[in-house]
């Protein structure tokens, strides 16, 4: 059935035959009541259950509520309530609820029509809920101005006898208001009744005399003097006062409100959903409203046109028939505003298409508001609004729910504004929420907010809502593929990857411009870094991003790091997911972002690490082993083991759901040279042992070579030479049989550098002088480093180390040049040259221990114990040598 609802009055409810509905029951109506003044979105259920029992609802109210659901859906019939898991709804059809109706008819201009769907006082008939007060109290000052324009367009026209009608309706409900007693004297004179309005004066002036002790103000005392004097009265000009209410409890924007105030003529505020856009607008307006006498507009834009807003502004200066063009409409407005300069305030805006025939001449000022960055108005001051900070945030949510419960639970007070994005609208909504209930703790709403966040913050999901409505369908692809990479901020060519094009800096502006998207600057390699803010991130993930666009993502990622890890100095030992999959980037554009590869790493070092994260939790195993792969010579080189082991954790947990053999002995092996890096050799040698199983048992000879070598390195810093070399000279014949120079350039080193440490220096010099050949072949400068240091520690040549330590410095180890620094002290020390070895062992003590390099450590301040000993300085020499003996025995066996 066609069913009517009417809540600016009683409740109301009739058939399609104009017959009462009857809903049965106080909390079924007090259901009703509450969807239908938020027709259209959800309602919480929190919500929905401190109206039906304020304060005090029982244990059984989410099941209660279920039932009064079923029993209105019964009354009404089916097609109007539906639920979406955290609350209800109703949908009603166009023209069928008289709130929506007034509404738009007043955007019309047709305020009469409007003002005529008022039966009373709005649900008149049901207890007072503070929930309600958000809606009713906006639609309560819209009616005022309706009917304040009305009176406008009768004076306008000449019909008096309505005006004074109209004006003695509002005076019963505003006994005080001057301005419309000032008005009611003139429209009775000017309709030939001069007794009355003298009436009407003494009336007004001595209820002022007798219950306020005031006279009355000076216009009305103008009227009265225009009445007495038989001046000819010509047509009331129509004044509009339409700013909507001020904040009272606004916070912040010191800076913005300095800037809206000095502003002349254009200003452009802008900022994301609920940033707080129109609550600055609006303080703002009423702070310099007393500059424009002469009236203050307001207008709604939305999805309105150009044509349709400026009748409704042409109306409320009291056009009654505005021309039929826009064209013709923007010029008789500014020609209105001309001689009588304005203040106006231009809401939600789409475009500056649709500001530009809005806008006056000189004289009038104008304050818009947007979403969107609109930076094509000439002249216009621009205001990029940003989150409140967090004073600011905690000062808002404290005076809406009481300062002294947030002082009582700071921790949560902090948490819940963080979880609001400091954003405003969500923090009142929140605030609102506590208000309402002084029972519940901070604790409470914070947990309640980390569960279902946007289910709190249902304003914000409406909010967010409607800017999704303007958005085209790669736009929300996007959003949704961000979404998923979680919060760090992003390179502007993850987006081509998302939506499998090349030059998609079109969806990336638009997002940016819209607020949706935010630009946090240029990283060191020049790209421009994207954030999604965590809300707008909260929402798209709500909405079911595509998967496929995620793997794109992840492909492309794995073949740009790929690309930066071949340019790297040295990537020895590099394992690859074969059969993950790649999506590349041109390869100019991969030439130019990996021109230096160790930049494009640091820039790139913590959203690698979340792609892996991301494609690990998305069974993407290939692609997750694939690039924690790809990341580790960089983080050889830079010595960042905390992201190593937890790349690598993450990555080789899903190799094993997914059954990849190799991406786990990949991982393995990985985890194992972290683990040897620490000391921790049980752990490593377990590793490279299993991870050499797995390898073996599917013929990659090349990669068991590798997990070989790990564990010969194992048995090096173990002291056990024989079983190291045994290793290593094994780990040589598999390299040099599958053709890898690099690894055998490695391997010869090792060989080297453990027949020195054994005292085989001929052999050493030997072995070294080979590895040294071959690394100068390949160009492999790291390797070139390494062999410099044994070279130079077998010869005392101090040249070398100073060589390898140009090396190392060159190419960002900090980990291999503090050994490069630890043997030329002790070079150094042996020559007596005491200042420069302590310096130089002291640098290298630093950077072992920022990089937890216990067994480096330990050598470096035994060093310093032996150099202070030789140096004649006895005391100090015991503190270290001491020192140096607990770190040995902190080491493993």
């Amino acid at each position: 059935m066609t069913v009517t609802f009417g809540v600016l009055g009683p409740l109301e409810v009739r058939s399609e035959l104009g017959l009462p509905v009857r809903i049965s029951g106080r909390k079924p109506r007090l259901l009703l009541a509450t969807l239908l003044l938020e027709a259209g979105h959800v309602v919480n259920a929190d919500s929905l259950v401190e109206v039906l029992w304020p304060g005090h609802p029982p244990r059984s109210a989410q099941a209660n509520l279920r039932t009064y659901v079923s029993s209105l859906r019964a009354d009404l019939g089916g097609g109007f309530l539906r639920g979406d898991g955290s609350g209800y709804a109703i949908d009603v059809p166009a023209g069928a609820l008289d709130l929506l109706a007034f509404e738009e008819l007043v955007a019309t201009g047709s305020y009469a029509e409007a003002l005529a769907l008022w039966r009373g006082a709005p649900l008149s008939d049901l207890p007072d809920q503070p929930l309600w007060d958000r809606r009713l109290g906006p639609v309560q000052e819209v009616r005022l101005a309706a009917a304040e324009a009305l009176i406008g367009q009768l004076l306008g026209s000449g019909d008096h006898a309505g005006a004074v009608t109209q004006l003695r309706a509002l005076l019963a409900e505003h006994p005080y208001r001057e301005d419309l007693w000032a008005r009611l004297l003139l429209a009775l004179h000017a309709g030939g009744r001069k007794a009355e309005a003298l009436r009407a004066y003494a009336g007004i002036r001595a209820r002022l005399v007798d219950e306020l002790g005031v006279e009355p103000g000076a216009e009305l005392r103008a009227a009265h003097t225009s009445v007495l004097t038989d001046e000819a009265v010509a047509a009331p000009v129509c004044v509009p006062r339409q700013l909507p209410p001020d904040v009272p409890d606004f916070v912040g924007r010191a800076g913005e409100l300095v800037a809206l105030l000095g502003a002349l003529s254009v200003t452009v505020i802008s900022g994301p959903a609920g940033i707080g856009k129109t609550a600055l607008a609006v303080h703002a307006a009423h702070a310099i409203r007393e500059r424009f006498p002469d009236g203050q507009l307001h207008l709604e834009l939305g999805e309105r046109e150009p044509g349709d807003l400026l009748g409704e502004a042409l109306r409320a200066l009291g056009v009654t028939a505005p021309p039929e063009s826009c064209h013709e409409r923007s010029a008789l407005l500014r020609s209105l505003l001309a001689e009588r300069p304005m203040l106006i305030l231009l809401d939600d805006a789409l475009d500056a298409g649709q500001v530009r025939p809005l806008l006056p001449g000189n004289g009038s000022a104008v304050i818009v508001t947007s979403r969107r960055r609109i930076t094509e108005l000439p002249g216009a001051c621009h205001l990029d609004l940003r989150e409140l900070d967090q004073a600011e945030s905690l000062a808002l949510l404290g005076g809406i729910a009481g300062a002294e419960r947030l002082a009582g639970e700071p921790e949560a007070a902090l948490a819940i504004v963080e979880a609001c994005g400091r954003l405003p609208l969500a923090i009142r909504g929140v605030g609102a929420r506590l208000a309402r209930r002084p029972g519940w703790s901070l604790e409470v709403l914070r947990l309640r907010l980390d569960d279902d966040r946007l289910a709190v913050l249902d304003e914000v999901r409406a909010s967010l809502d409607r800017s999704y409505l303007r958005l085209p369908d790669e736009a929300v692809r996007t959003l949704g593929t961000l979404g998923l990479l979680g919060g760090q901020a992003q390179p502007g060519w993850v987006v081509d990857a998302a939506l499998g094009r090349h030059r998609a800096d079109d969806v990336t502006d638009l997002l940016v411009d819209v607020n949706l998207l935010e630009l946090v600057g240029t990283d060191p390699v020049g790209q421009p870094r994207y954030r999604v803010p965590e809300l707008v991130r909260t929402h798209a993930l709500e909405r079911g991003p595509s998967r496929a666009d995620l793997a794109r993502v992840l492909a492309a990622w794995t073949a740009t790091t790929e690309h930066a890890m071949a340019r790297l100095p040295t990537t020895v030992f590099s394992l690859t997911a074969a059969r993950a999959p790649r999506w590349r980037l041109p390869e100019q554009t991969l030439d130019r972002l990996t021109a230096d590869p160790l930049t494009w790493f640091v820039a790139e070092h913590h959203a690698l690490a979340e792609a892996v994260r991301v494609a690990a939790e998305s069974g993407l195993a290939e692609s997750a082993w694939g690039l924690a792969a790809a990341m580790v010579p960089y983080l050889d080189l830079h010595c960042h083991l905390d992201t190593w082991r937890q790349t690598h954790s993450v990555a080789l947990q899903a190799a094993r759901a997914q059954g990849d053999r190799y991406g786990e002995a990949a991982m393995l092996r990985g985890l194992a040279q972290v683990s040897l890096y620490q000391d921790r050799y049980d752990e490593s040698a377990d590793g490279f042992t299993r991870s050499r199983q797995i390898f073996r048992h599917l013929g990659d000879r090349r990669a068991e070579a590798t997990s070989i070598c790990g564990l010969g390195a194992v048995n090096q810093f173990r002291g056990r030479l024989v079983q190291a070399l045994g290793h290593f000279r094994r780990a040589l014949e598999m390299f040099m049989s599958a053709d890898d120079r690099s690894g055998e350039a490695f391997t010869r080193q090792a060989i080297g550098r453990v027949l020195l440490r054994s005292g085989d220096e001929a052999q050493a010099s030997q072995w070294l002088g080979q590895a040294m050949r071959l690394a100068q072949e390949l160009g492999d400068a790291h390797r070139e480093g390494c062999v410099c240091v044994q070279l130079g520690r077998l010869h005392g040549a101090m040249a070398l180390h100073r060589h390898a330590l140009d090396i190392f410095e060159s190419l960002g180890d900090r980990h291999c040049g503090a050994y490069a620094m630890q043997s030329l002290a002790g070079l150094q020390a042996a020559r007596g040259e005491w200042a420069p070895a302590s310096a130089g062992l002291e640098r290298s003590l630093e950077i072992f221990q920022e990089l937890g390099d216990r067994s480096g450590e330990a050598s470096s301040t035994q060093l310093l114990g032996e150099l202070h000993r030789s140096a004649g300085r006895p005391n100090l020499a015991r503190d270290y040598l001491k020192h140096a003996s607990a770190l040995r025995r902190s080491l493993p066996a």
